[in-house]
């Protein structure tokens, strides 16, 4: 899992003071008096989409007002993001962001929309997640080293999939690509859910997927996990070995979720989402969907994830534009 300037059990100990900062937010009363609006960026059926559910509906129960889930696909992210931040600051348009959102798109967008930091208010960060390394079970291999040996053996003629240019899953495969020393093309879609249609039907063979979108199909076997794409195996998934172990050493990548909102949002509005944001995840049932799927829940203060945003925009953006992504 990623190295970070945090340590996780602090994000785990450190929400305990968001709730105090709620207090205050509970004293106000006022808010929320109408639903509100959740955008996840991406379309319907990927991990963020998946994350974003699950949350928004215990959030909804907490509050006492529903959390409207509003897929806004587009641009690896970029649209649905663009609107949150020029969305009225009141708490009620709120934003699912994702390592993409908030710290590839910076690098590539050929057209910035947004800053990553100054037009955004952090909330909490939700989970971190590991990606995977899933073919259509007719493609002819069944381990890193066996893909390896079919992609060198076929240059060019096999592609994968991915929710996007720019997106963690393009970069998971153009790392991918880069290390072992293969070519394969590269088909975007506008999000997880589309592109794993494509590639449980086989009209592309291959994918770099959020896990927890991809776990269905994998424990249905209507895909096969070839590794997952972080330093550790995921406890949901044991016998699926890491991409670095499998031969790739080093390689390396992860995506995350998290809640934002417009920039300048009242203080105690924000003390009471995070408050309610933290709360969702500690749900039994929400925690045991989370791990089901290999969502690793974390919560946070909002001043972590502010933090986090800043270590994960200096350590990706480079890595982003070397890979000569543009996302228009």
């Amino acid at each position: 899992m990623p190295n970070s300037s945090f340590d996780r059990r602090s994000f785990l100990i450190g929400a305990g003071a968001a709730a105090l900062a709620g207090s205050g937010a509970s004293a106000q009363g006022a808010f929320p008096t109408r639903p509100i609006t959740l955008v996840v960026p991406f379309a319907a059926g990927g991990s963020t989409d998946i994350v974003g559910r699950l949350v928004g509906q215990k959030m909804s129960e907490i509050l006492g007002q529903n959390v409207v889930i509003e897929n806004r696909a587009g641009a690896g992210g970029n649209v649905g993001s663009t609107a949150v931040a020029r969305a009225n600051p009141d708490g009620y348009t709120l934003l699912l962001g994702t390592i993409s959102t908030h710290a590839l798109n910076p690098a590539i967008l050929k057209t910035v929309t947004f800053d990553a930091v100054k037009d955004f208010t952090p909330i909490s960060l939700l989970a971190i997640v590991p990606n995977v390394m899933v073919v259509n079970p007719n493609f002819p291999a069944k381990t890193v080293k066996e893909v390896i040996e079919v992609l060198k053996a076929n240059p060019d003629k096999y592609a994968y999939a991915s929710s996007g240019v720019g997106t963690p899953l393009h970069l998971s495969g153009e790392l991918f690509k880069s290390m072992a020393g293969v070519k394969m093309a590269h088909v975007p879609y506008r999000g997880a859910g589309p592109a794993l249609n494509d590639v449980v039907a086989g009209t592309v063979p291959i994918m770099f997927d959020n896990l927890p979108s991809s776990a269905g199909f994998i424990r249905s076997g209507q895909l096969r996990a070839i590794g997952v794409t972080t330093k550790e195996r995921v406890s949901s998934f044991p016998d699926v070995p890491t991409i670095a172990e499998s031969g790739l050493t080093g390689y390396e990548t992860y995506t995350w979720n998290a809640l934002f909102g417009p920039a300048k949002m009242p203080d105690a509005v924000v003390a009471k989402l995070n408050e309610a944001a933290n709360a969702a995840l500690k749900d039994p049932l929400v925690k045991q969907r989370l791990n089901d799927v290999s969502a690793d829940i974390v919560g946070s203060t909002p001043a972590q994830l502010a933090e986090h945003v800043k270590v994960e925009l200096a350590k990706w953006g480079p890595i982003a534009k070397a890979s000569g992504a543009v996302v228009e």
